[in-house]
């Protein structure tokens, strides 16, 4: 079995944090174990591995994805965003920088999802109201219970990046 997934090992090529990639990979291979084995970046996280908590969270082709139930294969000839892949120590997205000045972060495990799933709110344009922004983010677990400021962070960098900006 295992010499034929060797023989057909396709190819993929994409982009990811706008740098391209391009080799075999072999087909059971998880978007969330390719980019933290293979590509090394570590900033997305493995929670609970079956879709439910929205801590690997990652953009591709600027929609909100759970990276351990993407199998990397299906992103060929698409664009991957992770956290490495927004701002820089230098220059933070707006999201981060409010994340920061609203305290929404405890022991920052589920930051780096909840960060990319806030870009796509207000990219999608449901960061609105309250109660839009918890729907929205509801696929995002916070275990130490940062809801309040998450919601404080999403809203306020709404308020600071138009949708295309985002």
């Amino acid at each position: 079995m295992d010499e034929m997934l060797a023989q057909a090992r396709p190819k993929l090529a994409c982009r990811v944090n706008g740098n391209p990639f391009s080799g075999e990979i072999e087909p059971r291979t998880t978007l969330l174990d390719f980019l933290r084995d293979r590509l090394h970046l570590t900033g997305t996280k493995k929670g609970c591995n079956e879709g439910a908590c929205g801590t690997c969270t990652v953009l591709i082709d600027g929609k909100r994805m759970n990276a351990c139930l993407t199998l990397a294969i299906q992103c060929d000839g698409r664009d991957v965003t992770t956290i490495e892949g927004i701002g820089s120590p230098d220059a933070l997205h707006p999201v981060q920088q409010a994340f920061i000045a609203h305290d929404a972060l405890q022991c920052g495990y589920c930051t780096p999802g909840q960060i990319l799933s806030a870009i796509a709110c207000i990219a999608e344009g449901h960061a609105t109201n309250a109660d839009s922004v918890r729907e929205w983010m509801s696929g995002n677990i916070c275990r130490c219970s940062a809801y309040p400021q998450i919601t404080a962070a999403v809203l306020d960098a709404a308020g600071r990046v138009g949708a295309t900006d985002a």
